[in-house]
């Protein structure tokens, strides 16, 4: 009898486990499918510069909270005109700690139809990933925040403090800056202990292996240079010595051939002795040279040789956009480059253009830096951006989440060779990390390019882990 009642527990026991899985099952895969209709929905959306509406899609964001049940207080949707309207969304909490904001832009680059192997403002899934402008830059990272706060909605979950979300325009071009419009204008909106922006610390992937999880505290500071020559002209069947378009050829072709000197700081060896624990043979050894005080000359030269390392190892200045001439039977009177430069922290935004002046070493070639402005016609002037001092709370959370998921998983500090919003709030005082909470290939960034994709899997993976990271964070 005794044997009989224990079996009948067991099996009771056995068949409540098995529900709780297909629960848990059933849950996961109808997060899932939200997270995809919604990651979908922002991606046909279309918010580039030239033809996109980011108020459109910060609308929609909007109206998925609404019906969750944010009140609509807390779900604000402003900017300074009608096509570059933010969202900002604050989930309150008991207010035991500080606020957290998490921030990430809803606006991406240019897309042609015809540059692309299909339309980039569809949704299309497609042998193991999805594709679409902005899937990986970013707005997987947009649609991760959103499905976080509709699932700790839906929990009834109380933050032990207010977690804020702010989705918003021009970051990556236009004169309508989300973040740098809300410090100025409403700061109590977003004022926060510090923040976590998805736009950067990318977690890598290295020929199929997961190997960190970058947690970024630093980022290059973006700079465009202008590269100007100009002639009397005159009628192109009498050409002369003088040609603007030969002469900036010349400058650019001077600009090709030069690399600004190495620099090493805290972040980039530390990124560069712990990444080489996950790849092997000589980029191994290369990485570990670099580590090397003072860096491995010979290291050096084999990382310069990679456009990533490259770039994490000194300023780079690259030529992006051309114009000249104003007749196609005229000497051209005029010729202009954009040369956009990632400068390397510390390094002074001045002294890289009396560098660029004696690279080319042309007293006809004017150069100078292209200010940025603010919607209201307002100069900024370009600075150095500190680094984040790492907060041992925000680190001690990352470690745990990742624990959860994928154990042993490192954090790694790094420095993103790309510029982000974070440099307004880290000027205005707020602490950024960068941390993306998805991985990414680092063999294969499509960001800003042709049939811009990101992996199925690491996409639901990071809704999984954007979620956990915010209850770790608040709780």
């Amino acid at each position: 009898m005794k044997r009989t009642v224990a079996r009948a527990l067991l099996l009771c026991g056995l068949a409540a486990l098995l529900l709780h899985i297909a629960a848990r099952a059933q849950d996961a895969s109808q997060t899932d499918q939200e997270a995809r209709a919604i990651f979908k929905q922002l991606i046909e959306i279309n918010t580039t510069e030239s033809s996109g509406n980011v108020t459109a899609a910060a609308e929609a964001m909007a109206k998925r909270l609404l019906d969750a049940g944010f009140p609509a207080q807390d779900v604000i949707v402003a900017g300074p005109n009608p096509r570059k309207k933010n969202l900002v969304v604050r989930y309150r909490g008991t207010g035991k700690k500080p606020p957290v904001l998490f921030i990430g832009h809803l606006d991406v680059v240019e897309a042609r139809r015809e540059d692309w192997s299909m339309d980039p403002f569809q949704f299309i899934e497609q042998d193991g990933n999805f594709y679409g402008r902005g899937t990986r830059d970013m707005k997987a990272g947009d649609a991760i925040l959103v499905m976080s706060f509709l699932r700790l909605k839906r929990e009834g979950y109380q933050p032990d403090r207010d977690l804020i979300v702010a989705l918003t325009a021009d970051e990556e071009s236009g004169d309508s800056n989300g973040i740098d419009w809300l410090v100025k204008e409403h700061r109590d909106w977003i004022n926060a202990e510090y923040c976590i922006n998805l736009d950067g610390g990318e977690f890598e992937r290295l020929k199929g292996q997961r190997g960190l999880a970058g947690l970024q505290a630093s980022e290059k500071v973006y700079a465009d240079y202008q590269f100007e020559t100009t002639n009397p002209g005159g009628h192109s069947s009498v050409p002369g010595a003088d040609n603007a378009i030969y002469e900036l050829a010349a400058a650019l072709s001077k600009l090709e051939k030069f690399s600004f000197p190495v620099h090493v700081n805290e972040i980039t060896r530390q990124y560069f002795s712990q990444s080489a624990g996950f790849t092997s043979g000589s980029l191994a050894a290369d990485l570990r040279g670099a580590a090397q005080q003072p860096p491995n000359p010979t290291a050096i030269q084999h990382l310069s040789a990679i456009p990533y390392y490259n770039a994490l190892l000194r300023t780079t200045c690259v030529a992006t956009m051309l114009s000249g001439g104003h007749a196609p039977n005229a000497l051209p009177q005029s010729a202009r480059a954009n040369v956009n430069c990632r400068i390397f922290p510390g390094d002074d935004p001045e002294e890289v253009r009396k560098t660029l002046e004696r690279v080319v070493a042309d007293n006809d070639v004017k150069i100078t830096i292209v200010p940025d402005k603010t919607s209201d016609g307002r100069l900024i002037p370009i600075v150095a951006v500190p680094p984040s001092p790492l907060q041992p709370e925000l680190t001690s959370a990352l470690e745990r989440t990742l624990a959860t998921m994928w154990s042993g998983m490192q954090v790694v500090p790094t420095m993103s060779t790309g510029a982000t919003d974070g440099k307004y709030l880290r000027i205005a005082g707020i602490p950024t990390f960068g941390i993306a909470c998805m991985f990414f290939d680092m063999e294969d960034d499509r960001s800003h390019g042709k049939d811009e994709r990101v992996g199925v899997k690491d996409f639901y993976d990071g809704v999984e882990f954007g979620y956990r990271f915010m209850k770790t964070l608040s709780s």
